[in-house]
């Protein structure tokens, strides 16, 4: 699979990577045996990402469990920031979280050091306070974890952004959400920061059913005003081309992908494989987002 590097890192990263949210959700119900299939699949075919946060569950146990043993095979993110929210001691977003909260990422990994931990998403209000960002920084200075970074989007990352602290971004951009283009990313790049993009296929919704978890999904009614041509194709189609204009932006590093299911990964491999859209493609995307985004239409969290 292709590898890019990771902004300023020392990291060569797959451009799709794998998003350990789903594997955490209850309703999914995945055993242990069930995460060994299907991570030990993930990385067989190439993957090389593994992308969870102490919020999702028990998937950094899962993940742990599974592929520890393959440690030099992966790089290791997390995601930290919330408190009570998660069984830790203090509120959300409160600094005295941060170590507690890395060192049982740590330990339910079953590894000693992550290879990126990120903020989780926090305001840009609760960045301007300072604490939270010194106490992830104090994080790299000890060795816990090699690189840091923040998850978030809009204005928030924005600002993340220009602390020029971090170095690494994750933050949405699909289809649906392409506010980051014009708002972020130009902004991460000039920093060299590594550019991860989580919802990379818009959660595609154009599957989903009343049923499921998360639904209904705002992407679904942007994508209905947006109404590209080729929604009206098959689902395997419209995936594809998901996958690949989000491939096609230019400062993207990796982008995450979740499922429980090993066929969906060699699918996405598939799709990314055949590489970028063409400029045509992409301009008339791109242009249509233009004519028919709302002002609501920020990056969603």
């Amino acid at each position: 699979m292709e590898q890019r590097s990771f902004g300023k890192t020392d990291m060569q990263v797959s451009v799709l990577g794998f998003g350990g949210a789903e594997i955490g959700m209850e309703e999914m119900n995945v055993s242990l045996s069930d995460a060994e299939k299907l991570l030990g699949s993930v990385l067989d075919l190439g993957i090389n990402v593994l992308d969870t946060a102490s919020s999702y569950n028990n998937s950094e146990e899962l993940i742990g469990r599974a592929v520890s043993n393959r440690r030099q095979d992966y790089y290791l993110f997390s995601k930290c920031g919330e408190g009570r929210s998660v069984g830790l001691n203090y509120p959300d977003w409160d600094a005295r979280n941060v170590r507690p909260s890395v060192e049982r990422s740590l330990k339910r990994l079953r590894t000693d050091y992550l290879d990126l931990v990120l903020i989780h998403s926090c305001t840009e209000a609760i960045l301007r306070q300072g604490e939270l960002i010194d106490a992830v920084r104090k994080l790299k200075e000890d060795g816990l974890v090699r690189y840091i970074g923040y998850s978030g989007d809009s204005t928030d990352a924005l600002y993340a952004i220009r602390t020029d602290t971090f170095d690494a971004l994750e933050t949405s951009l699909n289809l649906a959400d392409q506010e980051a283009i014009s708002l972020t990313l130009e902004e991460a790049e000039k920093r060299e920061m590594g550019i991860i993009i989580k919802r990379p296929i818009a959660n595609a919704v154009w599957e989903r059913s009343p049923q499921e978890p998360n639904y209904p999904d705002p992407y679904k009614e942007r994508l209905r005003k947006l109404d590209y041509p080729f929604l009206s194709s098959n689902p395997n189609n419209i995936l594809e081309i998901a996958l690949r204009f989000t491939l096609s932006v230019p400062q993207v590093d990796t982008m995450i992908v979740g499922t429980t299911n090993v066929t969906h990964v060699q699918e996405n491999i598939e799709h990314a494989a055949k590489g970028k859209l063409t400029a045509t493609e992409m301009n008339a995307i791109r242009e249509r987002w233009r004519e028919v985004c709302e002002p609501a239409w920020a990056g969603l969290k």
